[in-house]
């Protein structure tokens, strides 16, 4: 026998030998199952989404204070998004009764936003220190060139609803 022939030959039996005994894995294993696109609020508050998973905006409120907090996140509630809107609105329907709350933007030094340059609102209403559940529109909110009107949400749920 050749002794190019015989090396070939000897190399290839191995190769042969592990790819015909190799077990395959069955085709349920193979794919694993999708899981839930979720997302996180930073605060632990209410998400609600601009768009088609654009932005979100994550209410948060506190109780004791009536103070209500929205931060501007990006779509997938990791980084904070600034907007030039000075303030929007959110209608609310409450006990059967029409609100409005009026988020006014929050200037912060440490990061350097500003009014007309922050991804920070607040508003404070009396009623929320005994209410925690409502439904809300938020009437219009303008961010990077996006303007988003009438979203619906309810509180404390939201409409993050993947």
């Amino acid at each position: 026998m050749n002794p190019v022939k015989f090396l070939v030959l000897l190399l290839l039996v191995p190769v042969v030998l592990l790819t015909g005994c190799a077990k395959s894995a069955p085709a349920s294993a193979a794919v694993p199952p999708s899981a839930k696109h979720e997302h996180h609020p930073p605060h632990g508050g209410t998400p609600v989404v601009l768009g088609d998973d654009a932005y979100h905006v994550e209410l948060v409120l506190e109780a004791g204070t009536g103070k209500l907090s929205a931060y501007v996140l990006d779509g997938e509630m990791e980084n904070f998004i600034r907007s030039a809107a000075p303030s929007f609105e959110i209608s609310v329907l409450v006990n059967g009764e029409m609100k409005t709350l009026t988020l006014r933007a929050v200037a912060n030094p440490a990061t350097g936003e500003t009014v007309g340059d922050s991804s920070q609102f607040e508003t404070q209403a009396d009623w929320l220190k005994t209410t925690n559940t409502f439904d809300g529109v938020i009437k219009t909110l303008a961010i990077r060139g996006t303007t988003f009107t009438d979203v619906d949400f309810d509180f404390p749920e939201g409409n993050d609803k993947d």
